[in-house]
């Protein structure tokens, strides 16, 4: 059909990029599970114990001070990149969690997606949030109050 042009196919790199994320992600999970671990803590201070005994053997060099330093280095270096995009996610997925308990219950739904807001609009929120709190616990004590007065005046009428 020579008039009809070739239909691109769906962002066939988003649909790469996807892909890598996905695996992505599921490293980074993984690896932060694994890293938050007793045996990962146990593993690290086995290799630091054994670097510290090889000192006298290495007569603590330059070199033996470097390996230390450059392998914490780069794990350090790695673990805020895994750990970060698993944070991300758990982060998402209770906002999206939130949401959707905002949406179905009798909570504002003006609320759903503040998480997008600027520091001081989420403030701003916060101190309504508050002063909304604190009013509704002082009419709570007034109600408490007049149904103590209301009881007393029954008492005395009955008495």
């Amino acid at each position: 059909m020579a008039g009809q042009q070739a239909q691109p196919k769906k962002n066939e790199s988003s649909a790469a990029s996807g892909g890598f994320s996905r695996i992505f992600g599921e490293v980074a999970n993984k690896t932060s599970q694994a890293a938050g671990r007793a045996s990962a803590f146990t593993t690290a201070a086995g290799i630091v114990l054994v670097w510290a005994v090889t000192g006298p053997l290495f007569q603590y060099s330059d070199t033996w001070q470097l390996v230390i330093n450059t392998g914490t280095t780069i794990v350090t270096f790695l673990m805020v990149f895994l750990i970060q995009n698993s944070q991300n996610r758990d982060s998402a997925a209770i906002q999206v969690k939130l949401d959707e308990l905002i949406r179905v219950s009798t909570a504002k739904n003006s609320f759903v997606g503040i998480e997008h807001l600027t520091d001081d609009e989420l403030e701003e929120i916060r101190d309504k949030c508050e002063q909304r709190a604190e009013a509704e616990k002082a009419g709570e004590e007034s109600v408490k109050k007049t149904g103590k007065k209301a009881e007393e005046a029954a008492d005395r009428a009955s008495a």
